[in-house]
């Protein structure tokens, strides 16, 4: 089952390699839809859990929009788009999870005393959500030809 993989993957990233969210669903993205994601890419994910921890846009939606960006791009899609695919992408993460900010995701928020990978649960359901719209998307693009 793929949210299994999901989530052994999820857990392999956050507790083996402690990676943050936006690397681990890039990663993970990678692994599932077999896209080569090159080391810059992920050294630039570095920093997108939040804007560092700033709590400001979610490094899961980052890191979801990033890949949306390298793997619709393979497949010929223009930027135009890829823009399109991401603003209906952050729509529907929206309407699922209730925001894009990483203060409104984020259990307990950023204190001192989290415990490590507090968005765990949260990480597996985006990566999820994510790997189904997709597979939606390359469906609705097969249907079309």
């Amino acid at each position: 089952m793929i949210k299994e993989q999901i989530k052994e993957l999820v857990h392999h990233y956050y507790w083996d390699l402690d990676i943050n969210c936006a690397r681990t669903i890039l990663s993970c993205l990678g692994k599932l839809f077999d896209a080569k994601i090159e080391s810059q890419t992920i050294h630039s994910a570095i920093g997108l859990h939040g804007a560092g921890g700033f709590r400001a846009q979610c490094g899961l939606v980052e890191g979801s929009l990033m890949f949306i960006g390298i793997f619709f791009s393979e497949q010929g899609k223009n930027d135009v788009e890829i823009a399109e695919l991401c603003y209906r992408f952050a729509e529907q993460f929206k309407q699922t999870f209730s925001s894009l900010q990483c203060f409104n995701l984020r259990p307990n928020g950023f204190l001192e005393n989290d415990p490590p990978h507090a968005c765990e649960k949260l990480t597996v359901d985006a990566t999820y959500f994510t790997y189904c719209f997709i597979n939606y998307k390359i469906e609705q693009v097969s249907g079309e030809k």
